[in-house]
C-alpha cells in the first residue's frame, strides 16, 4: 500500500512534468490537440496532490499553500478558454510557474498560514512540517518574538 508521501511524490513528478510539457507547447505555438492531453494531465494531477496534502483535514483550503494551489488550479481551467489567444496562454503558464516556484519555496510559517485565523496552523502531515516545527520552537524561545 502507498503511503501518503509516496502518493505524494508520484503525483508531484508527473505533475511538473506534464506542467514542463504543457508549459514549452505553449511557448513554441504546439497546436491544441497535442497540447489538450497535457493540460487536464497537469489540472488531474494538481488536484490529486491538492488532495493528498488536504488529507486529514481542512486548515489545508484556508492555508496559503492551499490557496496558491487552488489558484494555480484555476489559471490552468481557464487555458481552454484562451486557445485563440496564444500571448494570453503563455502568459498564464508563466504565471502558474511563478506561483508554484513561490510557493514551493515559501518557509513552512507562510505556506501553514491561515488567512481565517491569521496565524500558523502546524499540521501534522505535509511539505515543511518538521520545519514548522523547528521554526515555532525557535520563536518560543526568542524574545523578540513574542
Amino acid at each position: 500500500m502507498l503511503s501518503l508521501r509516496s502518493g505524494n511524490i508520484a503525483f508531484r513528478t508527473a505533475h511538473i512534468g506534464a506542467m514542463g510539457i504543457l508549459t514549452g507547447g505553449h511557448a513554441f505555438d504546439v497546436p491544441k490537440t497535442q497540447l489538450e492531453p497535457y493540460l487536464w494531465a497537469t489540472v488531474a494531477t494538481g488536484v490529486a496532490l491538492g488532495a493528498v496534502e488536504a488529507w486529514g483535514g481542512l486548515s489545508w483550503f484556508h492555508q496559503l499553500r492551499g490557496l496558491m494551489t487552488m489558484g494555480k488550479l484555476g489559471l490552468l481551467c481557464a487555458v481552454p478558454f484562451l486557445w485563440d489567444r496564444p500571448d494570453c496562454r503563455l502568459g498564464v503558464m508563466i504565471a502558474v510557474v511563478v506561483i508554484a516556484s513561490v510557493g514551493s519555496h515559501m518557509t513552512a510559517r507562510l505556506r501553514y498560514y491561515s488567512v481565517i485565523y491569521r496565524e500558523v496552523l502546524p499540521s501534522h502531515q505535509g511539505p515543511g512540517v518538521a520545519q514548522l516545527s523547528d521554526e515555532l520552537k525557535e520563536n518560543e524561545n526568542d524574545p523578540t518574538t513574542a
